[in-house]
């Protein structure tokens, strides 16, 4: 049997090629991590720039002039909703803390009743069924109530390392002072260290991605804070005008982190918190949340086709599939991070994708 050496080098190579490649973007991903202050203030100088650019055509200022005026300003901003939003999160989550086995026994005594309205007897539950499907309750209530107090647990203790959100804080605000006052001091030094090919053949990729991720990431963003926005303040709304909602904040940043997963939305949330409320007894505050979601859908459907250029191409299955492996890895986090991780990867891979990839590595081309 001859073996054909020169076939199984290309083989090989390809195969080392890719999981060099997959494991840099694993490290990449544990390195924004672990730099995120610099990954935040990166991404808010990318929001920025229009605005310091639009500073610079309309007052003829020089680009330091420009990104100084800019800087303070979102500065100021981003330490106002800082401190307003750590004194609410404390308030509620210790609040949401305390009232928090109350809410589970409203919840089973709701579903005791519902079982009740039911009347099982009429379709020959039996009894070891029906013990069964009660004691699965109890569980899972129990369950999501371990789950939500060590997430409010753990909300309560990032609000109140002020010495931690403080050095975070400082960090981020002079990496994006520095990133949007000496933005091309800083390309040309990353070009100057970097080798010329790295540069040639990374580029490439570099602004495929980030035109694509790039503007994909903004657009997301934009969307996913004006339905945090018009959220808190319709839930903020319903507070004053005297409906049973006793922690906006929470809810809207809730509603606010499922948005920005794929597939689901905020309908995820609401829909069933108006089912819940109305079961409650309280239709009014479910018809309330209910129009509070149309109100919410019809402000995304408008913005969407204007912020969102084009599909990226990527099918709701592995974008699932992404989410479900990023939640496996990195725990909630990986939910957001697995779909952003698909889309590099299918524009890294994009040619070996579209010869398909088994084929790509083995085929004696």
């Amino acid at each position: 049997m001859i073996v054909d050496v020169s076939y199984w080098t290309r083989v090989f190579r390809r195969i080392i090629i890719l999981a060099f490649t997959i494991l840099g973007l694993f490290l990449a991903f544990k390195l924004s991590v672990f730099y995120m202050p610099f990954l935040v203030a990166f991404i808010i100088s990318l929001i920025v720039e229009p605005l310091i650019r639009f500073l610079m055509r309309k007052t003829k200022a020089t680009r330091k002039c420009s990104s100084i005026v800019i800087f303070v300003v979102v500065s100021a901003i981003i330490l106002g909703t800082l401190i307003w939003g750590i004194i609410t999160l404390f308030s509620e989550a210790s609040n949401l803390l305390q009232g928090l086995n109350d809410y589970v026994d409203k919840a089973y005594q709701l579903f005791q009743g519902f079982l009740n309205d039911l009347d099982l007897n009429k379709i020959n539950v039996s009894d070891q069924i029906l013990g069964i499907i009660q004691n699965s309750t109890d569980g899972i209530l129990n369950g999501l109530s371990t789950w939500v107090r060590g997430f409010l647990n753990g909300v309560i203790d990032v609000v109140t390392s002020i010495p931690t959100i403080s050095i975070y804080f400082v960090i981020t605000v002079m990496a994006l002072y520095f990133i949007c006052v000496d933005k091309v001091y800083i390309l040309d030094q990353i070009e100057h260290h970097v080798p010329a090919l790295w540069v040639k053949k990374v580029g490439i990729h570099i602004r495929q991605i980030t035109k694509i991720l790039g503007g994909y990431l903004k657009a997301q963003a934009t969307l996913i804070l004006v339905s945090f926005v018009v959220s808190l303040i319709g839930l903020y709304i319903l507070k004053f005008v005297g409906f049973a909602i006793e922690y906006p904040l929470l809810m809207a940043l809730f509603i606010g982190f499922v948005d920005a997963l794929p597939i689901l939305g905020s309908g995820t949330v609401m829909v069933p918190w108006a089912i819940i409320a109305g079961l409650n007894g309280d239709l009014n505050l479910g018809i309330a949340i209910i129009v509070l979601l149309i109100i919410m859908s019809v402000v995304r459907q408008f913005l969407e086709p204007r912020l969102v250029s084009k599909n990226i191409g990527v099918h709701p299955i592995f974008t699932l599939i992404a989410m479900y492996t990023g939640f496996k890895f990195f725990g909630i986090l990986g939910l957001l991070f697995g779909p952003i991780i698909l889309i590099i990867f299918k524009n890294v891979f994009a040619t070996l994708i579209d010869d398909g990839v088994l084929k790509s590595i083995f085929d004696r081309r």
